[in-house]
């Protein structure tokens, strides 16, 4: 059974840092990319960050470009999400989701409707 576990959520003030985690079992991690989603109230679900199976090749949303870094420790099957400088506009429920891309040529995905597997979400809130 694939589970993708999140933590490090939780309530920062603006210009303050979080680093989230998302634990992966019950999948062979090392041939999957990752992304981290996220979902504000009122707003359709976006694409934040994503990472290729090897942790070579990523990708970033504009909005957080040189705010966020995304990472991963293929041996602790793990991803994480570094943020800082974070904005009000950062809050809302951010998603881990993986997708096995080791044999379909691409370093990752854009669009949630690639990824297979998801986490359950974690909130973060920006008080300004």
């Amino acid at each position: 059974q694939v589970q993708l576990v999140e933590s490090g959520g939780g309530v920062v003030q603006a210009g303050g840092s979080l680093r989230l985690s998302c634990a992966a079992s019950g999948l062979t991690f090392t041939t999957y990319a990752m992304a981290w989603f996220r979902k504000a109230p009122g707003k359709e679900r976006e694409i934040v960050a994503a990472i290729s199976y090897s942790g070579d090749n990523t990708y970033y949303a504009d909005s957080v470009k040189a705010r966020f870094t995304i990472s991963r420790v293929n041996a602790k099957n793990t991803v994480y999400l570094q943020m800082n400088s974070l904005k009000p506009e950062d809050t809302a429920v951010y998603y881990c989701a993986g997708v096995n891309s080791y044999y379909t040529g691409s370093f990752y995905y854009i669009e949630a409707s690639e990824y297979t597997y998801w986490g359950q979400g974690t909130q973060v809130s920006v008080s300004s």
